[in-house]
């Protein structure tokens, strides 16, 4: 009976080492929820939600990425993102990509400055929130949006030109460096003369011209003064003036109002005819 017993123990053993070889030796699928840490790591597509942080990241001019251009991205001369000829999605007519070359000279190089094209305007309103609706501008209404933009802007160069012609010796053939808006950021004038009851300017650029050498900036209120010019596409009055930043701009902002003074007061006498004492 003992070496029966022992028997039995000695097969019972081997069996347990059996199974435990066996169970050991198992391999279970990656998918089974006991064994997701000795799960291999798996690789999702970059589109797929549950990895966004590899997803790559939509082209600047993508309307859902306003403001989104990378900031190496936005060209410093204008503080635009490169420009973008591609329809945009759901546009609802095809728009022109023609741009036009301006009167502006450009710093730094022999060339002008060039318009921005239809296309590029709309998406630049759609990189500012704009979204089109049915009932909204047409592909009229934005080629007549792109020649007021470009009368307004050579309206202000000449504007400009008026007050480089005060150093022409100094300086024959300014150009324009680089510009931005800043429509939010009203200038003291503004202020001043919304204070007196005058309406605030709908727009700011504030420009900065190249004196041969020397950065000059200029301030550039929009006053809308009502209906569109149909001939010159023009509907603004414009305010241009150096700005308060340097002694040279504060001369020459004083001598010009000194020369306005003298000229309305001398329209004020030829319009109030000779004097009595004078006809005596």
């Amino acid at each position: 009976m003992g070496g029966s017993q022992s028997a039995e123990k000695t097969q019972s053993a081997t069996s347990a080492n059996t199974l435990q070889t066996q169970s050991s030796a198992q391999n279970y699928p990656s998918e089974c929820p006991m064994h997701k840490s000795e799960a291999a790591p798996q690789s999702f597509p970059s589109e797929c939600p549950m990895h966004q942080k590899t997803t790559p990241s939509p082209p600047s001019g993508c309307p859902m990425h306003e403001g989104g251009a990378n900031e190496e991205e936005i060209d410093p001369r204008n503080m635009m993102p490169p420009p973008n000829q591609r329809p945009s999605p759901d546009q609802p007519f095809p728009l022109s990509t023609d741009r036009v070359v301006s009167n502006i000279p450009k710093a730094d190089s022999d060339e002008n400055w060039v318009y921005p094209s239809p296309q590029m305007f709309w998406n630049a309103m759609l990189r500012k929130g704009w979204r089109w609706k049915e009932g909204d501008i047409n592909k009229q209404d934005m080629d007549n949006i792109i020649s007021i933009h470009n009368a307004n802007n050579e309206q202000a160069w000449k504007e400009v030109l008026k007050w480089e012609a005060l150093h022409a010796r100094e300086c024959s053939e300014p150009r324009l460096k680089r510009f931005g808006g800043k429509a939010k950021e009203f200038s003291p004038r503004a202020k001043i003369r919304n204070w007196l009851g005058y309406s605030l300017p709908f727009d700011r650029h504030d420009w900065v011209v190249d004196r041969c050498g020397k950065e000059v900036r200029y301030i550039i209120d929009y006053y809308d003064i009502g209906e569109v010019d149909k001939r010159t596409y023009e509907f603004t009055a414009l305010d241009v003036r150096p700005a308060f930043d340097s002694f040279s701009a504060v001369m020459d902002r004083s001598k010009v109002a000194m020369m306005r003074w003298k000229m309305e007061l001398m329209d004020n006498k030829m319009t109030s005819g000779p004097s009595e004492d004078s006809k005596t």
